[in-house]
């Protein structure tokens, strides 16, 4: 076995000089105690994801159940940051505010509906109206049974997309689902910005 080597003098001294540069990672106790206690840095509101119920092994699943982690999609656009004016907003939710120009996309595929949408948008833009309604149908509960679930209301889902992708995203101003009188939750307010 060998012996542990002995610290010369010269070691020992450029030790000392090393340790009286430095700090100390953690302070002693003694000095946490008295210092002024610091108020925890406030913590964003985050929205709880829902449980996920139990399972066992042989269970037997209701297939038609909702299993959608995320929120809904009403819950979302909601959570979306206001552009456009505070007060005409509160106005437009209440559906105080009558919508220039309508469309329809009702009973269309997803095929049909996205060239009518960009049309309609384009040219309500170049018409300068600032509110239009785009009606989308609230969709029908329907599941094919394969492997990769059907949303609920493949429009409804997919219009938002578009409207926040080019050539439409730099028209949009606000995307909000409309008030009962224009649709509820089957139709968007869609505010576009001033283009002249």
């Amino acid at each position: 076995m060998k012996k542990p080597r002995h610290v010369s003098a010269e070691e020992q001294a450029l030790w000392d000089v090393v340790a009286r540069r430095t700090e100390p990672l953690h302070k002693p106790a003694a000095k946490l105690i008295r210092a002024a206690p610091r108020k925890p840095d406030p913590q964003p509101t985050q929205t709880k994801p829902r449980p996920i119920p139990a399972f066992r092994i042989g269970a037997v699943v209701d297939h038609r159940a909702d299993h959608d982690l995320l929120p809904s999609l009403g819950q979302q656009i909601r959570a979306a940051p206001v552009q456009m004016d505070q007060k005409a907003f509160v106005r437009l939710r209440r559906g105080k505010l009558k919508p220039e120009a309508r469309v329809d996309l009702h009973g269309m595929t997803v095929a049909q509906a996205h060239p009518v949408l960009t049309g309609f948008i384009l040219r309500s833009a170049g018409a300068g109206h600032r509110l239009v309604l785009v009606i989308t149908g609230k969709g029908k509960h329907r599941d094919d049974g394969g492997p990769i679930p059907t949303r609920f209301g493949v429009l409804r889902h997919q219009v938002p997309q578009w409207l926040s992708m080019a050539p439409l995203g730099g028209l949009v101003m606000q995307i909000t689902e409309s008030h009962i009188r224009h649709g509820g939750q089957g139709a968007y307010y869609v505010y576009l910005r001033r283009t002249r």
